[in-house]
């Protein structure tokens, strides 16, 4: 409601009482002898130092013929106001935590909604990453997301991530996961889909991706698509929502075909190979055996080792006839056969890059 009004200061009930009796000529001495209460608690709630209890209210309603539900209304919504202008006191004075936060990026990516007011944009982040405080934050975001979550990243190994552009990224996966429904997660109803999903990779955007968000919803994962934020240098992550559903989260990163379906197929490996609470970052190159297994797992599901070890047992360096003609015989796009053969340096990185599809998102924009 974009006019609803919240005004910073609070009526106590007790001033609704006073002028309820007054109207009706009753002291508060009358007032108390009425109710069987001493005068001191009836002064106390008059002057907001006491609450309207649920007993006090039934017996205002008796005395004074006003219904109990509005004096327990009244009560809770001046506790609540109460509570409001010392939450408004609290973020104020822990503002400089907006400075930790990429809020630039995540007000263009429509994420958040930008305020003027420090405290108000502290409520709008807090709301976004489903924490009550900032030290919840750090508890739940940054300790937990390099110890606790249960969360395997194919990062960049050449730079270092801005942990809370990442803590950003993974929540708006974690809430666009939440929005899907999946049957409960099975191992070999994923392996199946799997197969199924390689066959799109030569299928345009528009088409497959439809196909592999329901196969996988199928399967149990969820999967999401949602762009990298700035300093942030991640492909993909997978993380168990539950016990019977995971979230398998892509950036694009790279924005090629043989980029997006290695890291999707990698994610894969995560789930099928890994502990539903395994915790894995790959940093400053470094790469520990799970991160080779999920890596061994995908080029192989997408390029049987029979068949490439064949298709490299040729003297002469692979032409543009030959990618599209084993991609053809794989059944898989030959933009994966450019970029496995540049990744292991029998291709130039310059070389037939224009077999590769490109891929980016659809601008977002923020009406608020």
């Amino acid at each position: 409601m974009k006019n609803q009004f919240n005004p910073n200061y609070t009526v106590p009930p007790g001033e609704t009482l006073l002028e309820s009796i007054e109207s009706l000529g009753m002291s508060q001495a009358e007032l108390a002898q009425r109710m069987g209460r001493p005068l001191k608690t009836i002064n106390e709630i008059i002057k907001g130092k006491a609450a309207i209890t649920a007993d006090t209210a039934l017996q205002l309603e008796k005395v004074l013929r006003i219904p109990a539900s509005f004096w327990n209304n009244a009560e809770r919504t001046y506790r609540e106001a109460l509570a409001r202008q010392e939450e408004q006191k609290r973020l104020e004075a822990q503002s400089a935590w907006l400075q930790e936060l990429p809020l630039r990026s995540l007000t263009q990516f429509a994420w958040v909604k930008a305020w003027d007011e420090p405290a108000k944009q502290m409520e709008e982040l807090l709301q976004f990453f489903g924490v009550a405080s900032t030290a919840a934050w750090r508890s739940v975001w940054v300790e937990g997301v390099a110890g606790r979550l249960a969360v395997e990243f194919r990062k960049s190994r050449a730079f270092e991530s801005d942990w809370a552009a990442l803590a950003a990224w993974l929540r708006k996966g974690e809430l666009e996961a939440q929005g899907i429904q999946c049957t409960d997660f099975s191992a070999a109803t994923f392996k199946a889909a799997l197969a199924e999903i390689r066959k799109l990779t030569v299928q345009p955007p528009d088409t497959f991706q439809e196909s592999l968000l329901r196969l996988c919803a199928d399967s149990g994962v969820a999967v999401t698509f949602i762009p990298c934020l700035p300093n942030t240098h991640v492909s993909g992550a997978t993380r168990w929502l539950t016990s019977a559903k995971v979230l398998l989260q892509l950036s694009l990163r790279g924005k090629s075909d043989d980029l997006l379906w290695f890291t999707f197929f990698h994610e894969a490996g995560h789930i099928l190979l890994h502990g539903k609470k395994d915790v894995f970052i790959e940093n400053n190159g470094k790469t520990d055996a799970k991160e080779e297994q999920a890596n061994r797992f995908a080029a192989d599901f997408l390029i049987p080792p029979a068949a490439w070890r064949q298709f490299n047992s040729r003297s002469r360096r692979p032409g543009r006839s030959d990618v599209q003609s084993f991609a053809s015989e794989l059944g898989i796009a030959p933009g994966i056969i450019v970029g496995r053969l540049q990744h292991e340096g029998v291709l130039p990185r310059s070389h037939l890059n224009d077999l590769k599809v490109r891929f980016e998102f659809e601008a977002a924009t923020n009406t608020n």
